[in-house]
């Protein structure tokens, strides 16, 4: 199991976190709850309602729609991130190719925390303006 300071120092290596500061993280790092599933373990299925959000420590996670896939998350790679912001229905489906180990945060742990903490939430918009602009230059070409 991670320590406080090891989950705080894998929270600065996933990108929804890129601009949030080493103090806030340790927030985060405190409603984290690491868990372990074994291979072919689904994680949420798509039109489960969101709860929370995944950060991979070890393994892969293969993310399915209509059982395409979408992508494959690896180490340090976040997924079903809009879970935090947004109440509709999951996307896609998540499930493990092998043995995986993962941080969780609770949605509604993370909302109570960003009530006390803004700088957290402006920090983590601050990261999603940075995407959606990369987005919309990439489809501007």
């Amino acid at each position: 199991m991670l320590t406080t300071i090891e989950k705080v120092l894998f929270l600065q290596e996933i990108d929804i976190f890129e601009y949030t500061s080493t103090e806030d993280l340790s927030h985060i790092a405190a409603i984290t709850e690491e868990i372990e599933f074994q291979p072919d373990e689904t994680i949420f299925k798509e039109g489960d309602l969101p709860d929370a959000i995944y950060m991979v420590i070890s393994g892969r996670v293969r993310m399915t729609r209509e059982e395409e896939e979408v992508m494959v998350a690896g180490a340090k790679d976040g997924f079903g991130t809009w879970a935090l912001f947004d109440d509709e229905p999951r996307v896609a489906t998540a499930t493990t190719l092998e043995n995986t180990r993962v941080l969780r945060v609770d949605k509604e742990d993370f909302i109570d925390l960003l009530a006390d903490y803004v700088a957290i939430t402006q920090s983590i918009l601050k990261t999603m303006v940075k995407r959606l602009r990369r987005l919309m230059t990439s489809i501007s070409r």
